[in-house]
């Protein structure tokens, strides 16, 4: 891991919410209308979901398939153009830690992702095409004898948690990855199990599947509308009853969920200004940057890699932390998403809302990945130039390391659901599952302790 440690100016303000995907139940299986965008009439749901990112568009998927309820999906712009859309897609247990709170609801989230693309096989579909699927599973790199002493220790606990996963010497590091540089110092954490997915691919499938629902009055968008404040059942009761956006009022009965990503607390700050309730929600954006490398062919990679230092890079998410620093921080993390593209990363670094790619930062992450991987030193920079892309995306971080779902405290019908950080895709379909449970008053699959909003953000 490299780190670099910067001033920053002061944060940027600005709106905007992220977007989302999920899956789950056969109604929604063969997708749905075509990419035409679902807008209804009516002004009256039983949900609202403020955030078309993947936990926003998971949970209206949950409400749509696991009850009669309707929903309306609101964002100030479209999906997947958030973080969704900028990350890389992974599907991974092997920099997660067993017996922390986010582990079981990790757990549980690869579980539902995993039987939707087993049912997809089953119904004769192709996960891949649909989802951009593979199941490649994941190394977690080590590169000297004090890292693989930690992955040999992280490989008997993640085995002792019941996931399949080996560790790996240098020579068997360079069999499963040939392009890889290994050295007597080297080995891997092997996971096989892991997986990855096509964000967009993904997005466009759950999305489809929402709108199955549209003809029966159950499901409508409406994108290009930010949320301007709360609408309260007299006024000024502690009862939510919807939500303002620039053009209507949007009427949820029985549920408004707040999952705008890394707005998430700026956008409850405005919401709440004039409701007298002391809420300070810390979700803050944390800057990434990832390079796609179009039509590469210079070598093949069979699994989703890591080095070991990115469970360092993530870990700087910590109580205390002044999000005024910079904290660049950069961690050689490398896929092959279904059309054959190199994608590389990642950085993290706190800049406000600033989404502009930055040309130092983008060398440093290829200059980092060319060390584990050599032949990348024998492309001009001419060719990187011309065949690259550049992702970047504003991770929604909590200081805590732990995304922050529940209702709010001292409004009825309020409830939030942010702050996964890298980990949205990830994570979303178990989200997804706790937030309908809490609304409908269903017992949790996963504890739900750690992560409510009381304690945390008062």
């Amino acid at each position: 891991m490299v780190s670099i440690f910067l001033q920053s100016p002061t944060c940027l303000t600005s709106q905007s919410y992220p977007f989302s995907s999920r899956s789950s139940t056969r109604r929604t299986r063969h997708g749905a209308s075509p990419s035409l965008r679902v807008t209804a009439s009516g002004s009256s749901y039983d949900v609202v979901v403020v955030g078309g990112g993947i936990i926003g568009l998971t949970i209206a998927r949950q409400f749509l398939t696991g009850s009669d309820l309707s929903v309306a999906v609101v964002d100030k712009a479209v999906p997947c153009s958030g973080a969704t859309g900028a990350g890389q897609g992974y599907i991974w247990m092997t920099h997660k830690k067993p017996g922390t709170d986010v582990w079981d609801l990790t757990l549980r989230s690869h579980e539902l992702w995993h039987k939707l693309a087993e049912s997809l096989n089953d119904d004769g579909l192709d996960p891949e095409e649909l989802l951009g699927w593979k199941k490649t599973g994941s190394l977690l790199i080590g590169r000297t004898s004090e890292e693989c002493v930690a992955l040999k220790q992280k490989v008997h606990e993640l085995s002792e948690a019941g996931l399949r996963t080996e560790y790996l010497s240098s020579d068997e590091l360079l069999l499963k990855e040939p392009a890889v540089l290994v050295d007597d110092n080297s080995g891997a954490a092997f996971l096989l199990d892991d997986s990855q997915l096509d964000a967009h691919r993904a997005v466009a499938y759950i999305e489809k599947g929402n709108r199955e629902f549209a003809p029966e009055g159950r499901y409508a968008e409406f994108y290009h509308e930010p949320v301007t404040g709360l609408i309260r059942s007299d006024g000024r009761s502690a009862e939510v009853a919807g939500v303002q956006t620039s053009k209507r009022n949007l009427y949820g009965k029985k549920a408004t969920i707040v999952a705008a990503g890394c707005w998430s607390g700026s956008l409850m700050h405005e919401l709440l200004k004039d409701c007298n309730i002391s809420l300070d929600v810390p979700v803050k954006p944390r800057k990434g940057h990832l390079l796609v490398v179009e039509n590469f062919d210079s070598f093949h990679l069979n699994h989703g890699l890591m080095e070991a230092g990115y469970v360092n890079h993530q870990s700087a998410s910590a109580p205390g932390l002044d999000v005024e620093e910079r904290m660049l921080s950069i961690s050689m993390t490398a896929t092959m998403d279904t059309s054959g593209n190199l994608v590389l990363g990642s950085s993290r670094e706190f800049v406000g809302f600033d989404t502009e790619a930055d040309e130092f930062i983008i060398r440093c992450i290829w200059e980092r990945a060319a060390e584990f991987f050599p032949k990348l030193r024998d492309i001009s920079l001419e060719d990187f130039i011309r065949n690259r892309k550049v992702r970047v995306g504003l991770r929604p971080y909590m200081p805590d390391g732990k995304p922050v779902i529940g209702s709010v405290p001292g409004l009825q019908n309020l409830y939030l659901a942010a702050g996964h950080e890298g980990g949205g895709l990830s994570m979303a379909l178990a989200t997804a599952e706790m937030v309908t449970d809490m609304v409908l008053g269903k017992p949790s699959q996963v504890d739900t302790s750690a992560f409510k909003v009381k304690g945390r953000c008062c």
